[in-house]
């Protein structure tokens, strides 16, 4: 169905809808190649939520030469009103001949419409070229539409021996600046950076992008069951900042709108954070990817919940002993039958340290 040559222009619009990886959200990472008479004649992708859509900047940059082109593009051009105007539209109106996608959008909005109305117009659609790619590329999008919740990635610094602190709880550094240095790579790809109250009254991180140049910085989500943060936590020095619990009083609530922070009250039937109804939360307020940066107990509440997707963990060459804190609180088992399965999606050095990626069926 496709040739070598449409491989091979599906992936320069991967590698272009990539530069988009920090910076799109809460869009989908797209990019777009014009082709015409086998030479490319334009070529863009999404740089940031508000601005043009890569077919946009792919056609601008192709100007007449887009008639009779064919479009090679990540992701279903869009066929709505949203932030911008519709691409397929913009496609039909340059005299774009042919389009190849590599996915169909999985916006309910979208969703197979931005083909049919191409196909409408007499553009011949063909969708699928390079689909495992590009939904990688857009995994946090796709799960919000589909399952109406983030992607979640849990990131853990540990020894060899999976201790992330000493007894007394000291922590730093366990790992190399080149983890960390990585780990902020995660961190800018995310719409969220999602810690618990442990952390914030043990560490008061600023849960903030460094070492990665960005022009967004993700919201910031504390899970705090009984509204214990200090209104001057440096997690709470910045705009729009998320605190889930589960009580509060109105004081507590008023106190923390008045330093820029959104308070949510809803408890499970346990008196904590309702975890699955909060990332259902995450997703309508077009969450795609949530990092979790937090203690064993959070992290381990997540994965019981069945809400975590990916663990990203770095592994320093070091022995740390029984009596250190472990990675993940979670319940005893005693059958191993009952063990948890991961598969593991990466594995490499960053620095000294081992980086596994592991994926939760």
């Amino acid at each position: 169905m496709f040739a070598p040559a449409d491989h091979a222009h599906m992936s320069q619009a991967l590698q272009l809808a990539e530069k988009g990886l920090y910076g799109t959200s809460p869009n989908p990472r797209v990019g777009c190649v014009i082709v015409r008479d086998g030479r490319i004649v334009g070529s863009g992708w999404h740089e940031r939520a508000g601005e043009p859509h890569a077919e946009i900047n792919a056609l601008v940059a192709a100007g007449t030469a887009a008639q009779g082109a064919t479009a090679y593009v990540t992701l279903e051009p869009c066929s709505h009103h949203g932030r911008t105007p519709p691409c397929a539209e913009a496609l039909i109106k340059a005299g774009i001949a042919k389009v190849v996608t590599a996915m169909t959008d999985p916006n309910p909005l979208v969703a197979g419409r931005g083909s049919a109305l191409l196909e409408q117009a007499g553009i011949e659609v063909q969708t699928g070229l390079m689909e495992a790619e590009a939904k990688a590329l857009n995994i946090g999008f796709v799960a919000r539409h589909t399952r109406k919740r983030p992607w979640v990635r849990v990131k853990i610094a540990a020894s060899l021996d999976g201790k992330t602190a000493l007894g007394n709880g000291s922590s730093q550094w366990i790992t190399s600046e080149a983890a960390r240095r990585d780990g902020h790579r995660f961190r800018a790809r995310s719409c969220a950076i999602m810690t618990g109250i442990g952390t914030i009254l043990a560490d008061d991180p600023q849960l903030i992008v460094r070492h990665v140049e960005t022009f967004r910085q993700p919201l910031r989500v504390v899970v705090d069951s009984r509204l214990e943060i200090p209104l001057d936590a440096k997690a709470l020095r910045g705009e729009g900042e998320l605190v889930f619990a589960a009580a509060a009083s109105e004081g507590k609530i008023t106190a923390l709108r008045d330093v820029g922070a959104h308070s949510i009250v809803m408890p499970d039937k346990n008196e904590n954070v309702d975890l699955v109804k909060m990332m259902q939360t995450l997703a309508d307020f077009e969450i795609n990817e949530v990092m979790v940066e937090a203690g064993s107990k959070l992290s381990g509440a997540l994965i019981s919940a069945g809400l975590v997707d990916e663990l990203v963990i770095y592994f320093a060459p070091c022995l740390i002993g029984d009596v250190a804190r472990g990675m993940l609180q979670l319940p005893e088992l005693t059958d191993l039958a009952d063990k948890r399965a991961l598969t593991i999606h990466d594995l490499r050095m960053v620095g000294p340290d081992i980086r596994v990626i592991a994926r939760i069926p």
